[in-house]
């Protein structure tokens, strides 16, 4: 039973080391979430999940690459890219085609369990906080065009499959104001996703297999 309980405290233990590793400065984030990542009046919301801030909402598809670096530990800046796709049916069987895209910086500070006082209760995952900024726009066809400032915020949790991989879930609110037809709309939003941690000689190797 001891040697049960030693071999389940060293899983445990090297587990948590290595997500811990993955954060490390230096390392680099590659992936993207599931979702355009801008909020606009027809979609109300990022990948159809949110909880209908605004009137009209719809139906969004799409996807956020991004890419980000340690700057320290548990700490990562990097950039987004939004691509999204709107096409609601309309009165009379009409649609209207949305394209949604955009450009954004974004950062994400990772909780470890000590910081948030829970231990070793969740030594498989880490709990983050996001934040991003930058320039987001949807036009449609023949209809209405929004351009301007996109931000949004919001907790998530990233579960390590393994030492490289994580998928990611969070919860964020998520803003869009300029000029175009609507001056601001907004939204509260799940996202999902999937991320690559790799340390800079994994990077290198990556890119010289290429």
């Amino acid at each position: 039973m001891k040697r049960v309980l030693l071999l389940a405290g060293l899983m445990i233990f090297g587990f948590t080391a290595t997500s811990h590793a993955q954060l490390q400065e230096g390392n680099i984030m590659l992936g993207a979430d599931l979702g355009s990542g801008v909020t606009t009046t027809a979609t109300n919301g990022l990948f159809g999940f949110n909880l209908g801030l605004e009137e009209d909402s719809g139906y969004n598809i799409g996807l956020s690459p991004k890419m980000g670096y340690f700057i320290n530990d548990d700490f990562v800046l990097g950039g987004i890219l939004n691509l999204g796709y709107y096409n609601p049916a309309g009165d009379d069987d009409e649609t209207s085609n949305m394209f949604i895209y955009g450009i954004q910086a974004f950062s994400r500070y990772y909780l470890t369990p000590e910081d948030i006082d829970l231990g070793d209760e969740v030594p498989a995952g880490q709990f983050f906080i996001e934040t991003n900024a930058g320039l987001a726009g949807s036009n449609i066809e023949d209809g209405d065009t929004t351009n301007g400032f996109a931000f949004g915020f919001g907790p998530g949790y990233s579960l390590f499959l393994n030492e490289n991989v994580a998928l990611d879930a969070s919860l964020k609110y998520s803003g869009l104001a300029g000029g175009g037809n609507d001056n601001y709309t907004h939204s509260l939003g799940i996202n999902l996703g999937v991320q690559i941690f790799l340390s800079k000689n994994e990077a290198e190797d990556t890119v010289e297999q290429f």
